[in-house]
C-alpha cells in the first residue's frame, strides 16, 4: 500500500483495519480480524484489553489518533452516543480521505446521519452498522450486521465485516442501519415483557416455569417466532390474493381464539395481562386482516 494511492484504488484486502472498543462485544469482533492480510490496529482505553489481540497478532495503538493515521476502515464499538461522538471527532481530526469509519454502538437515530454529512467534506465516510446476536455469534462469526452506508463505503465494509457476521444486509444511507437495529431492539425488549407476563398467568395457574421455557424456546425454534410473519414489503391491509392473505387470517383466527382463552384464565386466576388486551386489540389490523365476525373484547 502507498501513500499515492486513494483508498478507492486499493482492494479491500489491502486495506487496513483499526478497531476501537474492546468490551464484551467488541473483543470477539475485533479477534476475528487478526488475520486481515492488510493487519489490524485496536486501541481501547483499557490496556489490558489489548493484551490478547496483541498476542494474536494485532498492533496495539497508543491512542485514538494511531488508529486514524494508520487505518482505512476503522470499527467503533463504544457503550454511547457521546462517545461515539468523541471517538468519531478524534478520528477525523487526524483520518486521511477515503477513511471509513463504522459505527456498531447503537446510537440515537440521528447521529450517524449527522456525522456523515458534516465529515464529507473530508472525504470520510460514516457509516452505522449495528450487529445483532450477542457476544457469543461474534466469536463463532455469525452475527447479523445492519449497514447504513453510501454505495462506496459499503463495498469496502462488506468483506470485513463477513469475518465475523453471516448475515450482512445494507438498509439504506447512513443512519438506517441503526434504525433498523432500534425496530429489531424494540421487538426484542416487547417480547421478553409478553414472556414475563406470560410467566405471571402461568405462575398463578399452577405451571412449571422452567417446563414452560423449554417448551417456548424449543416451539420457537420450529416456528420462528416473531420473525416468521415479517414477510412483506409494507404494512398497509392485505387483499385476499395476497400471498399471505390466507395464512394471516388463520393465524389470525387461531390468535384470537386463544387471546381470549388466556385472558380468561387471567381473570379466574386474577392475574391482568395488559399486553394480551393490546395484542387481542390490534393484532388483526398489524397482520393487515380483518377480525374475526366475533366482537373483540378484553
Amino acid at each position: 500500500m502507498t501513500d499515492e494511492r486513494s483508498r478507492e484504488e486499493q482492494t479491500s484486502t489491502e486495506l487496513k483495519l483499526g478497531y476501537i472498543g474492546l468490551g464484551n462485544q467488541g473483543a470477539p469482533m475485533a479477534k476475528r480480524l487478526v488475520d486481515w492480510p492488510g493487519g489490524l490496529i485496536v486501541f481501547d482505553v483499557r490496556t489490558e484489553a489489548m493484551a490478547p489481540l496483541a498476542e494474536l497478532g494485532a498492533t496495539p495503538a497508543d491512542d485514538v489518533t494511531d488508529v486514524a493515521r494508520a487505518a482505512d476502515v476503522i470499527s467503533v464499538t463504544v457503550l454511547t452516543d457521546a462517545q461515539v461522538r468523541d471517538v468519531v471527532g478524534e478520528l477525523a481530526a487526524h483520518a486521511r480521505p477515503g477513511t471509513v469509519i463504522a459505527i456498531h454502538s447503537t446510537i440515537e437515530p440521528d447521529t450517524a446521519g449527522e456525522l456523515a454529512e458534516r465529515l464529507h467534506p473530508q472525504g470520510i465516510h460514516i457509516v452505522d452498522a449495528p450487529v445483532s446476536g450477542g457476544a457469543g455469534a461474534a466469536d463463532k462469526g455469525e452475527l447479523a450486521v445492519m449497514v447504513g452506508a453510501d454505495e462506496e463505503a459499503y463495498a469496502l465494509v462488506k468483506p470485513v465485516f463477513k469475518k465475523w457476521a453471516s448475515m450482512v444486509v445494507r438498509a439504506g444511507e447512513p443512519g438506517a442501519g441503526t434504525r433498523m437495529k432500534l425496530a429489531r431492539n424494540m421487538l426484542t425488549y416487547i417480547g421478553f415483557a409478553a414472556a414475563c407476563e406470560a410467566q405471571r398467568l402461568a405462575e398463578a395457574a399452577g405451571i412449571d416455569l422452567q417446563k414452560l421455557g423449554r417448551v417456548v424456546r424449543h416451539s420457537d425454534a420450529q416456528s420462528g417466532g416473531p420473525g416468521a410473519i415479517m414477510v412483506r414489503d409494507d404494512t398497509t391491509p392485505l387483499q385476499p390474493d395476497h400471498f399471505v392473505y390466507d395464512m394471516f387470517v388463520h393465524t389470525r383466527g387461531l390468535a384470537e381464539k386463544d387471546l381470549r382463552l388466556a385472558l380468561g384464565l387471567g381473570k379466574a386466576t386474577g392475574v391482568d395481562l395488559p399486553l394480551a388486551k393490546i395484542a387481542l386489540r390490534d393484532l388483526a389490523a398489524g397482520l393487515g386482516v380483518p377480525h374475526t365476525t366475533s366482537t373483540v373484547k378484553e
